[in-house]
């Protein structure tokens, strides 16, 4: 038998694209390197916030004289183009021959966005300068000007541009080829405000070349835009029997009575130190004496004993459903509340008996409590996340969840810096994953690469060093850094003082410090935060220490937050004022968009703000401060006025413009140089907005 096959006959396909000899090289047709923001390569995403300006940049560069033309694009989650946006030489860096490249991206909404930097060949850019060049020296004129009639007219035939545009360029073309006029009138018609107009929208772009595109994690307002509040709950409707001299402790219903003058200052985040069972075992007692007295309750960070762990609520407390009524109170008040994760457990925590492997023990058996030179914490066991990493981790993992199933949705990390760095990236990552409102805020006062990774591993914002940054030379080389050079993975949280940290500044200011401090947090990054007893300048420190005497940290504190207000003796006014300018400046809300400008006083220091609007409309903030509270201080202010984008209109009939002071009420004129008196027992700080003309 003869088998025939059968063979089907040759379909015709496309032939194969030709291979380029660029492809494989690093480099495409125009350069394009240091894009930012970049993390790590792309390897983590950079911060972003809905409706945040976030600063676009990249080094860009050709071969020859030719105008080169550079944009950043926005895509969404989806991958859909959201924005594009022409980016410039930075003002600073103009005519400097650098190469850098820098613009505006508005991310709309959370989610995991993206973006990409595009270089081209700009046609029209290089023909008007060559043109201009040319014509007016008499060189190859006719030429130039069939050259620009050629581009015009060839992107006027363009049908994705619209029908007026391509009428203006079309018209441009027939200008420039009207033999007929001037070789000036004709060059006219080719770089007419029309025209222009029409390249600024629809640029002629040639040879593109476009990046790789680049992570952008856009997260929830909570994220990096707030105003915190730190108090003790147990303190919060304390009472002290003096007959028997002891303290009926405080709890969730009582600390509730408070969340309504919290709420009333404008503060969005309640904070609350941890809220679990005390140990015992090594209590320490008041000012962190090693032993505590029979009515002593101890620091909340020493976690865990017979009566729980982090998974369990102090007794004196309340039970879950108070804690879940009190955060529910908040919510009524708009107050979200933050609940402390302190990794770390007291000598008779339950883990200390059921996983002895989480902790380290040492030669002698014993397990070894939390050192920080000279400092020692007999009363507090400190993690070890080695002996048994899955285990451990999915135990913080639990508990994590736990509390977001009680409505807690932000969470301020004790010494996150003490623990691995891959046991953050994972913990937030599982927990961004299932809920990704959730935020993290490293408690991390250590080096700065530590302090970098961990926001880099995934934390929203951390605490900083703005706490020692007192000097004009200090703040302003801070705001720089933390405005400019790490935001796209580190959200500075200015707080004025914890329960650990009252700085010298604040021990022998004077009231006029808190104002300051407080000044300067409020308005130079948008997060800030306080702890309770700071609008009472509470300032009295254990003596060789940085911290507060008689510290809540270890007893009850009784504040008489009425009489207080009823005597003026109270700071809560003007942190009512600072919050509400917050709310009402979009500017303050934004981190990159500080700009520090100069005075000739040592002590005063100038930054503003600006930001423009969905609608185009501006607001700026510029913010002048005395950071001396002793004296008096006179000063000729220096500003910059392109980084507060004023228009012909702004200005009045002598070159000025108007400011309207949002702490005093007056308004002047400034201009460029301006004289300032600032006395930091009255007046320590001028918070002004520029007045736009309508």
């Amino acid at each position: 038998m003869t088998t025939i096959s059968q063979t089907k006959a040759p379909s015709k396909s496309k032939p194969k694209p030709k291979a380029d000899i660029r492809d494989g090289l690093r480099f495409g047709r125009f350069p394009i390197t240091e894009v930012q923001p970049v993390v790590e390569g792309g390897t983590f995403p950079a911060k972003a916030l809905p409706g945040e300006d976030i600063v676009v940049g990249a080094t860009v560069f050709r071969e020859g004289h030719d105008q080169l033309g550079v944009s950043a694009v926005l895509f969404d989650p989806r991958g859909k183009e959201r924005q594009r946006t022409r980016l410039a030489p930075p003002p600073g860096e103009r005519g400097k021959g650098t190469d850098r490249w820098e613009g505006l991206l508005t991310p709309e909404s959370t989610g995991i966005w993206s973006f990409a930097i595009e270089a081209w060949h700009d046609p029209y850019g290089t023909w008007h300068h060559n043109a201009e060049v040319k014509v007016e020296a008499g060189i190859d004129v006719e030429l130039m000007l069939a050259e620009g009639a050629a581009l015009l007219g060839k992107a006027a035939e363009d049908t994705t541009r619209n029908a007026a545009d391509r009428r203006t360029l079309r018209t441009a073309s027939e200008g420039l080829a009207d033999a007929s006029r001037s070789a000036e009138e004709r060059l006219s018609a080719g770089f007419s405000d029309e025209v222009a107009a029409v390249i600024e929208r629809q640029p002629i772009r040639e040879l593109v070349t476009v990046s790789e595109r680049y992570p952008l994690l856009v997260e929830r307002d909570a994220a990096g835009r707030g105003s915190w509040y730190e108090f003790f709950p147990r303190s919060e409707g304390a009472v002290f029997d003096a007959a028997a001299g002891t303290w009926q402790s405080g709890n969730f219903t009582t600390a509730a009575k408070r969340l309504d003058a919290v709420a009333e200052m404008g503060f969005d985040v309640i904070y609350l130190p941890p809220i679990h069972p005390i140990g015992r075992v090594h209590r320490k007692g008041r000012n962190n004496t090693l032993l505590a007295g029979p009515n002593d309750p101890g620091s909340p960070w020493a976690i865990g004993s017979s009566e729980g762990g982090h998974d369990s609520i102090h007794p004196d407390l309340g039970t879950f459903e108070d804690f879940d009524a009190f955060v529910a109170r908040a919510g009524e008040l708009g107050l979200e509340v933050a609940l402390d994760l302190a990794l770390q457990a007291a000598p008779d925590h339950p883990w200390v008996e059921s996983h002895p492997e989480w902790f380290t023990t040492r030669v002698d058996g014993s397990i070894a409590y939390a050192e920080n030179p000279p400092k020692k914490y007999q009363d507090i066991y400190p993690m070890n996340f080695d002996n048994d990493p899955a285990g451990l981790s999915k135990e913080v993992l639990r508990i994590v969840l736990l509390w977001i199933s009680h409505g807690v949705k932000i969470f301020r990390v004790d010494n996150p810096h003490t623990k691995p760095v891959w046991f953050w990236e994972w913990l937030i990552g599982q927990v961004n994953k299932k809920h990704p409102d959730v935020v993290f805020l490293a408690e991390a006062f250590t080096r700065p690469a530590m302090m970098h990774a961990l926001g880099r591993a995934g934390f929203q914002q951390s605490y900083t060093y703005f706490t020692w940054r007192n000097t004009k030379p200090e703040l302003e080389s801070y705001f720089n850094e933390v405005s400019h050079v790490s935001p796209a993975y580190f959200r500075p949280n200015f707080f004025v003082n914890t329960p650990d940290i009252l700085t010298e500044y604040l021990q022998f200011g004077g009231p006029a410090a808190f104002g300051i401090r407080a000044t300067l947090a409020a308005t130079a990054s948008p997060l800030w935060g306080v702890y309770a007893g700071f609008e009472l300048y509470e300032h009295v420190a254990r003596p060789g220490a940085e911290e507060y005497i008689d510290n809540e940290k270890y007893e009850y504190k009784d504040r008489n937050w009425d009489a207080a207000a009823a005597s003026g003796r109270s700071l809560a006014p003007y942190l009512t004022r600072l919050n509400t300018i917050r709310r009402s400046h979009p500017a303050l809300g934004d981190l990159q968009n500080l700009t520090v400008h100069n005075s000739t006083d040592d002590a005063t220091v100038v930054y503003s703000k600006h930001k423009t609007l969905a609608d185009g409309t501006k607001d700026t903030l510029i913010i002048v401060v005395n950071v001396d509270p002793h004296s008096t201080r006179e000063s000729t202010v220096s500003l910059d006025l392109a980084a507060l984008q004023l228009d012909p209109a702004d200005f009045t009939h002598n070159g000025r413009f108007l400011v309207d002071d949002l702490i005093s009420g007056e308004s002047w004129e400034w201009g460029e140089y301006n004289y300032v008196r600032l006395d930091a027992h009255v007046e320590p700080a001028h918070i002004l907005s520029i007045r736009r003309q309508p």
